[in-house]
């Protein structure tokens, strides 16, 4: 009889209308189960876009008729199949943890499961970069003064080799190995924990050893702020690669494309189409 009382009293604590504190435990039993900061950057900002489409409707039990209403919100501001997809997803892990720690109902986030994505239909190729283009892009910046050689080696590395914007931020010196009488970047922790190891041109090298000799890095971070005296100082933050390659791509007269996942892609498509200078 025990038993039964209890199971009673679970079920009556459980919700069906999520206040903000309420979202708020369940949001960061979210983020505290990814172990990527990408993921957890990512979770953070679509759940934050749904608790703040959720609190501003009318007080609605949080079901599936609430997520479905908020998918043809995302789908009236014409985002894109796979954004909407992945907002939906953080909203179906809101309601797991949520239900796992008491908040919600578990019927009712049975039935948020059960919320179908939008189909893909076709696959965007955007404009791709040219060997040609690319060797344009990275040759801007200019090889007399500290910076241009960093912002070569920058470009370069990035082109060649397609870090995303963290992995170049946390990149040293150690992770520069021959294999093979080649150069390699080997064991490199990218995202989701992935470790992989990527071949370095022989030319990527070359700029990469021009900027290291200039600005005397013997170890640590490879990529460092360069002041305006033209010494370089500490390490910089992945947003702040940004800057680096809009400066460069506006004076650049390479057609700008898509690099997927990349921080030049990111960077560039956020350009256009520069005009030459």
């Amino acid at each position: 009889m025990k038993t039964k009382s209890n199971r009673k009293a679970k079920r009556s604590h459980a919700k069906t209308i999520l206040r903000l504190p309420d979202l708020e435990i369940a949001k960061t039993g979210v983020i505290n189960r990814l172990s990527c900061p990408d993921a957890q950057r990512g979770y953070r900002h679509a759940i934050d876009e749904f608790v703040d489409w959720y609190c501003s409707e009318p007080r609605l039990s949080f079901s599936k008729t609430v997520v479905v209403r908020y998918r043809m919100h995302l789908e009236s501001r014409h985002l894109a199949p796979g954004t909407i997809n992945l907002r939906l997803g953080a909203v179906r892990r809101l309601a797991y943890e949520a239900a796992d720690s008491g908040v919600l109902s578990a019927d009712l986030a049975a039935g948020i499961r059960h919320v179908k994505g939008v189909k893909k239909l076709g696959a965007r190729l955007g404009n791709w970069l040219t060997p040609e283009q690319g060797n344009a892009l990275w040759q801007v910046p200019n090889p007399e003064r500290l910076r241009g050689k960093r912002d070569r080696a920058l470009l370069a590395i990035l082109l060649a080799c397609g870090l995303r914007r963290h992995e170049i931020a946390e990149l040293t010196l150690d992770h520069f190995q021959k294999r093979e009488e080649h150069w390699a970047i080997v064991d490199l922790v990218g995202k989701g924990g992935h470790i992989r190891t990527i071949p370095v041109p022989d030319w990527v090298y070359r700029l990469l050893n021009d900027w290291m000799l200039a600005a005397g890095i013997q170890g640590g971070r490879l990529f460092r702020r360069v002041s305006s005296a033209g010494k370089p100082g500490a390490t910089e933050s992945p947003k702040s690669w940004f800057g680096t390659l809009l400066r460069n791509s506006r004076r650049g007269s390479a057609t700008i494309g898509w690099r997927h996942t990349t921080c030049v892609g990111r960077a560039l498509a956020c350009v256009g189409r520069p005009e030459a200078n």
